[in-house]
């Protein structure tokens, strides 16, 4: 742990007025001796964190860092472009929009708008852990594109489970759309993908009452939800899904 704290403590000396540290400057800022802050800069250059600088015995910070500042930024972008899109997307259908984001093993909600002008209100609580079962996991799978985690991922489970859900992968990859209903809590849950240049970054979901929902390829509600995450999928410049091209058919789950 000792090591973890010091490996951010050099991190964090980097910034817009600080693009190259030697060993030297980087022991005097944090107090280490100068044989350990340079055994630190070497082994974060071989991990990818630094970069040899620009002058000679300098570091910089390297591709990892600007390959995950990258990412978080786009996540950051989505962040700030989904909210108003799920606003009207609640309010035109008094459901709960929901979108996710992948975690390190699934989806995790990460913005919430409810519309609370019915009786009844149905909602996730951000920061909810989703499991592979849900309509907004399925989702992340089918377009996910590294195939080889989504093996792994499904390899925990037992074999009736991995043959279920790869088929309902299957199945949405040619709709585009994922409604899972659940019979003993009388909900459903609706799911498609957001995508950005780089592929799906996000799902976007509507949740409800069962009889309040309709999961007909054309209904009001598939609609507005496939709408919304066009529309989300244009700002963020998203290559789209293929199947746009024809109109969806919808994958149950009862």
């Amino acid at each position: 742990m000792q090591a973890v704290r010091r490996v951010g403590q050099v991190l964090r000396l980097f910034g817009p007025d600080t693009g190259a540290l030697t060993a030297a400057e980087v022991a005097d800022r944090i107090g280490l001796n100068r044989t350990t802050a340079h055994r630190y800069c070497v082994s974060l250059v071989t991990a990818g964190l630094l970069d040899r600088g620009p002058q000679a015995g300098t570091f910089a910070p390297g591709a990892l860092l600007f390959q995950l500042g990258a990412f978080a930024l786009r996540r950051q972008e989505v962040m700030r472009l989904a909210p108003p899109h799920m606003q009207r997307l609640a309010a035109r259908t008094h459901l709960t929009a929901v979108l996710s984001l992948w975690g390190s093993s699934g989806p995790i909600v990460s913005h919430v708008e409810e519309d609370t002008s019915g009786d009844v209100l149905l909602t996730v609580r951000v920061g909810t852990q989703l499991t592979l079962e849900t309509a907004q996991a399925q989702v992340f799978l089918a377009y996910r594109q590294d195939q080889l985690q989504v093996d792994r991922l499904l390899g925990n489970l037992g074999l009736v489970d991995q043959t279920r859900i790869r088929g309902q992968i299957k199945a949405i990859r040619e709709s585009g759309v994922a409604v899972l209903r659940s019979a003993s809590r009388g909900i459903t849950a609706m799911a498609v993908p957001v995508f950005n240049e780089y592929g799906i970054c996000a799902t976007l979901a509507l949740l409800g009452i069962s009889n309040l929902m309709s999961g007909e390829a054309e209904s009001p509600q598939v609609v507005a939800l496939q709408g919304a995450a066009n529309a989300l999928t244009a700002e963020l410049g998203g290559i789209g899904s293929p199947l746009d091209a024809g109109p969806p058919s919808v994958h149950h789950r009862l």
